[in-house]
């Protein structure tokens, strides 16, 4: 049997728990798929979200489901393998259920592939960070090292160093001489040493990480650690539906107008599903921003049928 929502959320982070209590409180059946693999997993704490700065993610998204429950909104633990759209949307789930609805929200974000450096990801969240403003404030005045992903990577160490004057950016695998005039001009006047060359490990002592070693040997001491992880657009299903999608430096992305609605009629989507810089309060605002107008829609369109 196929269940039938007016509603179908693909993705239970913050954005899609967002959407789903704004959908509930306006009486619209409602489901979450909920994979349970949010972005900031790794992470401690999340900072920035007023009311909720240095609450741990995990307590950020059990009081969510919490709250959904109160208004009648269904939550899964499945994952949508596949969607199609025929007269409304029949998703498919990993388990074999099919469930269907005539509207979506399709909040499955993006996962961080990190440079392959030998114990980096197992710092992930803790030591080795990717934004300043998440994390700036509490490692402040460290000793920072930046790997670089790309050239791009020169912003990120200027960013940090907000945060730190004692900053070194280690170009890994990019040439010193794609770095542009403009580039070494203001990491000088911002401080920041360069240091050419491959990063061969990350170096932990009694849990702590303590440095990196290069490709040559030397070994420089830091303290944490920034890097520009890959992001990958989990838009799979948005490219099942025939979503337009456009090119970004941080990967493809749906084509969406101000509320969230792709190209695909009936189907919005939220978070980190739409851009890579979305925030935990940019997903929250930006899923409760999608439902309602999701549920204007569909008042207008049971109304004018009606007519």
């Amino acid at each position: 049997m196929t269940d039938i929502y007016e509603v179908i959320v693909i993705g239970g982070g913050a954005a899609g728990l967002s959407a789903a209590l704004v959908l509930g409180r306006a009486r619209r059946h409602t489901l979450v798929v909920d994979a349970g693999e949010p972005r900031n997993a790794p992470s401690a704490h999340m900072q920035g979200y007023l009311s909720r700065d240095g609450m741990a993610p995990a307590e950020f998204l059990a009081i969510g489901r919490e709250e959904i429950a109160r208004y009648g909104v269904d939550l899964v633990r499945d994952r949508a393998v596949d969607v199609t759209n025929d007269s409304g949307f029949t998703v498919l789930l990993d388990s074999g259920r099919g469930v269907r609805a005539r509207r979506l929200v399709i909040a499955t974000g993006l996962k961080d592939e990190l440079p392959n450096v030998p114990g980096l990801a197992e710092r992930f969240g803790r030591d080795v960070l990717h934004c300043p403003y998440c994390h700036g404030w509490e490692v402040r005045d460290q000793a920072f090292g930046v790997l670089a992903t790309s050239p791009l990577s020169v912003h990120q160490a200027l960013m940090v160093s907000q945060w730190s004057k004692d900053v070194t950016l280690f170009l890994h695998e990019v040439d010193e001489a794609e770095l542009s005039d403009d580039d070494l001009r203001r990491l000088s006047r911002a401080g920041v040493r360069v240091v050419p060359g491959a990063v061969a490990e990350v170096l932990v002592a009694d849990d702590r990480l303590t440095g990196l070693r290069l490709a040559d040997g030397t070994e420089h001491a830091r303290q944490t650690i920034f890097t520009a992880p890959r992001a990958v657009p989990q838009t799979d299903l948005l490219q099942r539906l025939g979503a337009e999608l456009t090119e970004t430096p941080f990967g493809a992305y749906p084509v969406v107008d101000p509320t969230g609605l792709t190209t695909v009629p009936g189907v919005w989507t939220a978070g980190n599903a739409m851009g890579f810089a979305e925030q935990v309060i940019n997903a929250a605002a930006a899923g409760y921003r999608a439902a309602a107008t999701i549920n204007a829609d569909l008042l207008m369109t049971d109304l004018d049928t009606t007519l």
